[in-house]
């Protein structure tokens, strides 16, 4: 213990008396305490705001968990907090119904949720392909779409792409009645390609991939998306009458997110150990590292897209929107279904200027290059 941390019984010549020292301290003491209390008063509180994602925090969504450990929120005002969704069609129910402020949602559970009626509105896109196609093994012989003809082909009814599988076929010319169709569970669905039960598999890759590659089976991805068929891969939603009231408020948690993800893309790898900080029990499963890095530069290749190299990160083009809107009403929505406006369930009124130099981009690619020879 130094000498200045003791109590002395007597003072050092200053020209005060004890007495008048100890009233002089008190009052020291008490203007202290005045300030603390008051410094919260003057503060101005972060406004708390609830953003749910489409399904379990992985890769695929670690920029929203980089935004927020790298203060992206608490700078503009933001107390976030993140909660995992139970697919994209549920968290725009629950961004619908006002359980949430903001979702991350696949632009399918957007349209879909719109069509049911949800007030929706998209703020900005930060994936540019929602992955959906066919998984096959690295070795098999289907190398074009026409050859699924006469194959069995694993598919879960519910899943989100499961109901476009007709729309692909179409445009790609197949003959569905060659093609035999096998319903599966989800949990089952990459070990049934892996194990030759079925020949290929309707998936998203952003999902399914990683589940292969985690069992060592070099694999092939079809993507609809290059005969067409496509949806936004994640969009930041919110309320029509949050986006109408406080637009501000829309602007920057949009801003955090798309700072978030600008970070990530520049450095996945300190992406990945930011969210491993934030989620600590993915670090200590099996794979759970890998899991996140696989899945992570599969979502960072569909960044990659003339949208966002032209305009800005989160441009939605509109025409494409509006393509979307058509295929999921024809496909994805119920016959009773309200066809949504374009212009009102998309905007690009608080898209921001993130943009990145060719020399950025062609470093995004050179990182994702081994998920894009698998998409590709």
């Amino acid at each position: 213990m130094t000498d200045d941390t003791r109590h002395p019984t007597s003072l050092p010549h200053t020209g005060l008396t004890r007495r008048s020292a100890l009233k002089a301290a008190a009052g020291l003491a008490v203007a202290g305490a005045t300030t603390r209390l008051a410094a919260p008063a003057l503060a101005q509180a972060a406004r708390p705001v609830k953003l749910t994602l489409p399904w379990l925090a992985n890769g695929s969504t670690l920029f929203t968990y980089v935004a927020k450990n790298q203060g992206f929120f608490k700078k503009r005002g933001i107390d976030i907090t993140i909660s995992r969704g139970f697919g994209s069609v549920a968290a725009a129910q629950a961004v619908g119904a006002g359980e949430f402020d903001f979702g991350f949602i696949f632009a399918g559970g957007t349209i879909l949720g719109a069509a049911r009626g949800l007030p929706l509105v998209a703020v900005s896109t930060l994936g540019y392909d929602a992955t959906m196609g066919i998984a096959l093994r690295g070795d098999s012989p289907i190398k074009t779409a026409k050859d699924l003809q006469g194959k069995k082909i694993g598919t879960v009814p519910t899943s989100a792409e499961s109901p476009y599988w007709p729309a692909f076929a179409r445009k790609a010319g197949i003959d569905t009645g060659a093609v035999t169709m096998v319903q599966m569970d989800n949990r089952v669905l990459e070990q049934s390609l892996v194990n030759k039960q079925v020949d290929a598999i309707t998936a998203i890759g952003t999902s399914s991939i990683p589940v292969i590659m985690a069992m060592k089976e070099p694999c092939r991805f079809m993507l609809w998306s290059t005969a067409g068929i496509t949806l936004y891969a994640g969009q930041v939603v919110t309320r029509q009458d949050v986006f109408a009231k406080d637009k501000e408020l829309c602007r920057a948690v949009n801003d955090a997110l798309t700072e978030g993800l600008a970070y990530a893309l520049k450095d996945p790898e300190a992406g990945v150990d930011i969210f491993l900080k934030e989620i600590p029990e993915m670090g200590i499963t099996a794979g759970g590292k890998e899991n996140a890095r696989i899945s992570q530069g599969l979502m960072h290749y569909t960044v990659i897209s003339k949208e966002a190299e032209t305009q800005s990160i989160g441009y939605t083009d509109m025409a494409k929107a509006s393509e979307m809107v058509d295929m999921v009403m024809e496909f994805g929505a119920p016959k009773d279904a309200k066809k949504p406006v374009v212009s009102e369930l998309f905007t690009n009124e608080l898209v921001g200027s993130v943009k990145f130099s060719p020399e950025e981009w062609a470093k995004v690619k050179k990182n994702v290059a081994e998920y894009a020879a698998i998409l590709g």
